[in-house]
């Protein structure tokens, strides 16, 4: 057969058979398919849909790139225009063809919600909505910026706010971030200094160790930017340098303030050689000082006279966090969108010499961290507080499944409560916990002043956890007195008692106020985050079983956990003694840590882990 088609074919145009491939003559076969020019020849000799990228063809066009006359999607323009010669063309932005929009508005593929095309739908209407937002014409206030203290105005609250919210880094200065870091992490500071005992004097050994990590951060930076680091350390006079140093040391001050889960075995070294480095022997030695104030969206702005940036009726819209939860597409882009051209009006509006459009977005973008903060630390106590309420009666319990009283000595507490006083005592806690979170940013300001104080000495002494850096903080004891005197105003009434550990063996200074109270989340998150979502698992024949087996119902799953967590999680457990736990403000933490300790003793355990429990220490 192979033969026979061999034959029929002239020498010059051999036929696609398995013949001619296998004996070689194999130049000049040709796909009887394929058709002169091939499809990328054909592509090629296509044009583009007019208002579509010129790159990937399917995208609309949105800059019209000057130097190579093309119109490319945002995504394309940037791949095509990293680096090289093209990455200096200038661009400018395509206006939206009215028959574009038409075709946007007249889409009709519904999302999974059900809501008919919402995430393509940009009609007239919504563009004239966003309009009026930015242009004043509503006096909407943004639902996810947090409520103002009575007797305030929104622009007086976020002139107040942002004394204490650190400013975002920027790409250039978190490259110094990471030098300071790998510096702190090789160094052995905490090890030679907080010993008793040692060959020379304390204020020396201070001085020998400030200078050996300001030589390995030279040495990180000149092996980073070479010509940068020879401009700066030619003469390896570290005085003369004053500047640069307090400038990395206060980038990474400001890191951790705004992102409190980072740094977390390097902060505390940071801040201790700072405290150090700030006593009168120290300095004189050293020959220079190693602080400088945070900079703050307020000290930026009151530089340059900007501050009127923060009384804006935009400055609610430009730094609103937008979430996504139970709200549909179309909502979440009209936001978006509203957010992005509030930003623009106000950094082109308020921009200066000196203070570029960009340096104002950094600010704004600051306060939106600020809001992300609160949202993702103060707002799991709200959810608690809400949990409360609605499952558990303030006066009386329904049944002893519902019941939140305590006996001291059993199970552990120490406190004997009934139900009504165990609620009110659970309430004013969470309570507090959300109102020191709400000021945390201004705290952890007071807390550094503290630390960082010239006046304020420090005893190394043995606290029964180790050597610690016993230190008085009367700035940061002053505000939490306040913010509990707020919270008690607040709820009426006040079980248990109010002492504020501060300075001593529980609490041996400012920074591990800080350390505590920043980490209440982690212990509310992990919970919020359980009881929302057995509601999925009900959705599962065989989860719905175990849970109606073991719980009695979805209702009665979530009443155990909670009440367990109210009960147990604040009877004053977690110590040896009373006066360390107990009833006091820093003792109610201690056994909501406790009560975490226990968690997998608990016969509730599996459902932590059904719906992803890690741990309290885990992602979320």
């Amino acid at each position: 057969m192979e033969a026979e088609i061999s034959s029929t074919e002239t020498p010059n145009a051999p036929g696609f058979s398995l013949a001619n491939i296998l004996n070689g003559n194999d130049e000049n076969l040709e796909h009887p398919d394929v058709r002169e020019g091939g499809e990328d020849e054909k592509a090629e000799s296509g044009h583009t849909v007019a208002g579509y990228c010129v790159e990937c063809e399917d995208q609309p066009a949105q800059l019209h790139c000057e130097a190579c006359q093309d119109d490319f999607c945002e995504v394309c323009f940037t791949a095509q225009h990293r680096k090289g010669s093209r990455k200096r063309h200038a661009t400018k932005p395509l206006e939206e063809k009215p028959e574009k929009r038409q075709k946007l508005a007249g889409t009709t593929n519904g999302d999974v919600n059900g809501h008919s095309g919402d995430a393509m739908e940009t009609d007239a209407n919504s563009d004239v909505e966003l309009e009026n937002i930015v242009n004043g014409s509503t006096s909407e206030v943004a639902p996810s910026v947090p409520i103002p203290d009575a007797g305030s105005t929104v622009g007086g609250w976020f002139v107040e706010r942002a004394k204490f919210i650190p400013v975002r880094l920027t790409l250039g200065e978190r490259k110094y971030l990471r030098l300071l870091e790998a510096a702190l992490h090789v160094s052995e500071y905490t090890d030679k200094i907080d010993t008793i005992g040692f060959g020379l004097s304390k204020a020396k050994r201070i001085v020998h160790q400030i200078r050996e990590l300001c030589a390995i951060l030279s040495g990180l930076v000149l092996s980073a930017d070479y010509k940068q680091g020879q401009e700066l350390f030619t003469d390896r006079d570290f005085q003369a340098n004053e500047e640069f140093y307090q400038q990395i040391f206060e980038l990474g001050r400001r890191h951790k303030i705004m992102n409190p889960d980072k740094m977390r075995s390097t902060y505390g070294k940071l801040i201790y050689l700072l405290q150090d480095s700030q006593t009168s022997e120290v300095k004189d030695l050293l020959g220079f000082s190693c602080v400088k104030p945070i900079k703050s969206v307020f000290t930026i702005l009151e530089e340059h006279d900007a501050v009127d940036l923060l009384r804006d009726d935009l400055i609610a819209i430009a730094t609103k966090e937008i979430y996504s939860e139970g709200r549909s597409r179309r909502d979440i882009q009209k936001d978006i969108k509203a957010k992005e051209r509030a930003i623009e009006v106000l950094s082109s509006k308020y921009k200066r010499e000196g203070l570029s459009q960009e340096h104002i977005r950094q600010c704004l973008y600051s306060i939106g961290d600020n809001h992300a903060f609160l949202r993702t630390n103060r707002d799991p106590c709200e959810r608690m507080i809400s949990y409360l309420k609605e499952y558990f009666h303030p006066m009386a319990a329904k049944d002893g499944k519902s019941s939140l009283a305590i006996r001291s000595g059993k199970g552990g507490a120490r406190l004997s409560h009934d139900h009504a006083k165990q609620y009110a005592y659970v309430l004013q806690s969470l309570t507090l916990w959300r109102e020191i979170l709400h000021d945390m940013f201004h705290l952890w300001s007071l807390a550094e002043q503290d630390l960082l104080s010239e006046n304020v000495p420090y005893r190394l002494r043995d606290t029964g956890q180790g050597l610690n850096r016993v230190q008085a903080a009367p700035k940061t004891s002053r505000m939490m007195h306040a913010i509990l005197n707020r919270a008690q105003r607040s709820i009426g009434s006040w079980v248990g008692s109010s002492v504020i550990h501060m300075g001593d063996h529980n609490v041996p200074n400012a920074l591990m106020f800080i350390d505590k109270y920043s980490q209440i989340y982690r212990i509310l998150l992990p919970i919020c985050n359980t009881i929302s979502q057995i509601p999925s698992l009900m959705d599962k024949p065989a989860l719905r079983s175990y849970i109606e087996d073991d719980f009695g119902s979805q209702e009665g799953l979530c009443r155990e956990i909670l009440g367990d967590f109210f009960r147990h999680g604040f009877d004053g457990s977690g110590a040896d003694n009373f006066f360390d736990a107990g009833s006091c403000i820093d003792g109610r933490l201690t056994s909501a840590w406790n009560w975490c300790s226990s968690l997998e003793k608990k016969r509730f355990f599996p459902v932590f882990l059904l719906t992803g429990f890690i741990g309290f220490d885990g992602e979320w």
